[in-house]
């Protein structure tokens, strides 16, 4: 062969090496071409699906972490509370799932009977327990909230395995999740005022924190209800490892929850012969207990009364369609409601909660009575919207009450006596619902008489905030020693 030089002389070969035919390729065949399509398609959902929830925790996080929050612990609590929220809400559509609508109506009343009446009695007896309790548990308050977190963890797992076949087990986890529930919200109350940011006050604290668990519960509905159309027990399951996480946050607070430097118990009578068992307070926070309790009366009475009335909608209320949607759109306005009150106490700036907290209780009576006599579908939605608003600004009237009247040093007894009472006005609502509905009353009917009774209880309370009457309740408070520095902190924060 004969030798060439370099460079190569391309123009010497007839077929330089780039131009030879090579083996033959075959065509990509239409199964081929499919299924580059769906990789593409699948990898760009992947792509967008990865950066809608990368944004979404991001904004997430801005919120908890803004106006300080994420410097003084605060947003840690607020993390906390949206997996205890999503827990619950998770909780909360498998068992109405199992007790109100797949049993026969007749069955269904005894046993939510019986267990509003289980759940009643331990608050009953833990009441006045509660806040000597937390007193002498200060040191291991965050313990105090995982274990109320473990506990649901755990019988949300039992629940899963006994909720085929509704064993005594079942009421009994059933129980034990109600009450962890309520004790969380009771030890979440007294960590509160140990993470404010400087430019928080505790109306603002409780909006946000109230904010976080609407939009967790929001995030969190749907995905147990597909749990839930597989089985109920995966809704169940999926609770349990919500509050699994929720009890690991727990424990990761900031170590200054547990503090209890300068705290004292509180009695929650403003009577003289009291005031030896503690600070007592003024008669507007007394005040404002009451009217709540009014309003967690009715909202109890509605809860269980609605749930079981709209199972099968009377002909008055004017709906033809699916009961399930009628029911939804009810509880539907009592959340977008609590939503709505939730915003407006946070942007508005009252300096007399005690006129405000009057206010939704005329106004929840007002359209209650209403709605008795216009009971249509539209008219139990408005009230149900309302009943939202209403209990939302009420409780944060209360709050605003607290921080301004109570000195921070009996603030956590303070909350825990509150919410346990709040808590009793539920559950006594519920049973109100359940008897009137077992004696066959209609909706018009029920309505009619618990607004009767709220119309008495709104009576007593105006009577009991005549400005005479207060006045001399809270003369006797400064005179037993209740105000001189705490008086001068409530005169800053009414100036607010």
């Amino acid at each position: 062969m004969e030798e060439r030089d370099w460079p190569y002389d391309h123009a010497a070969d007839p077929e330089p090496l780039g131009d030879r035919p090579g083996p033959s390729t075959p065509a990509p065949s239409g199964l081929s071409r499919a299924a580059n399509a769906a990789s593409k398609v699948s990898r760009g959902t992947a792509r967008v699906v990865a950066k809608g929830s990368t944004s979404a925790f991001g904004r997430a996080r801005r919120f908890t972490h803004s106006g300080g929050a994420g410097e003084s612990g605060f947003s840690r609590l607020l993390e906390l509370h949206a997996f205890n929220t999503a827990g619950d809400a998770a909780v909360a559509i498998s068992l109405a799932g199992t007790l109100f609508f797949t049993v026969p109506t007749g069955e269904a009343t005894g046993q939510v009977a019986l267990f509003l009446v289980l759940t009643m009695l331990p608050f009953a007896v833990v009441a006045p327990l509660i806040g000597p309790f937390l007193d002498r548990f200060r040191r291991g308050r965050r313990w105090a909230i995982g274990v109320t977190l473990a506990i649901r963890a755990f019988c949300c797992w039992v629940l899963a395995g006994a909720v085929a076949d509704a064993s005594p087990a079942f009421y009994f986890a059933a129980l034990g999740c109600l009450v962890s529930s309520k004790a969380y919200g009771v030890t979440r109350a007294s960590a509160v005022p140990r993470l404010l940011p400087a430019t928080f006050t505790l109306v603002k604290a409780n909006s946000r924190i109230s904010l976080t668990g609407t939009g967790a519960a929001a995030i969190s509905a749907p995905i147990a209800g597909g749990a839930a159309y597989l089985g109920a027990e995966w809704a169940l399951r999926y609770g349990a490892l919500l509050f699994a996480v929720g009890t690991v946050l727990a424990i990761l607070l900031p170590a200054k929850v547990d503090s209890s430097e300068g705290e004292e118990p509180v009695d929650l009578s403003p009577r003289p012969s009291t005031v030896r068992k503690g600070l007592s307070i003024t008669h507007a926070v007394v005040n404002g207990l009451r009217s709540n309790a009014g309003l967690r009366l009715l909202s109890g009475f509605l809860t269980i009364f609605m749930a079981f009335t709209l199972r099968e909608p009377p002909a008055s209320m004017g709906w033809d369609g699916n009961p399930t949607i009628l029911l939804g759109l009810v509880v539907g306005g009592a959340g977008a409601g609590n939503t709505v009150g939730t915003l407006i106490g946070s942007a508005a700036s009252s300096r007399r909660p005690e006129k405000v907290v009057i206010g939704v209780l005329v106004l929840d009576v007002a359209v209650l009575a209403t709605v008795g006599v216009l009971f249509t579908w539209w008219t139990a939605v408005i009230l149900g919207l309302t009943v939202g608003i209403c209990q939302s600004l009420g409780k944060l009237s209360l709050d605003a009450m607290i921080q301004r009247d109570v000195p921070e040093r009996v603030r956590t007894s303070m909350f825990a006596r509150s919410e346990t009472l709040l808590q009793l006005g539920w559950v006594t609502g519920g049973l109100i619902g359940i008897g009137l509905f077992s004696l066959d009353a209609t909706p018009r009917i029920g309505l009619l008489v618990i607004g009767a009774l709220l119309i008495v209880w709104l009576v007593f309370v105006l009577n009991q905030s005549r400005p005479g009457r207060a006045s001399q309740q809270d003369g006797r408070q400064r005179d037993q020693g209740g105000d001189g520095q705490d008086g001068r902190d409530r005169d800053a924060v009414a100036g607010e």
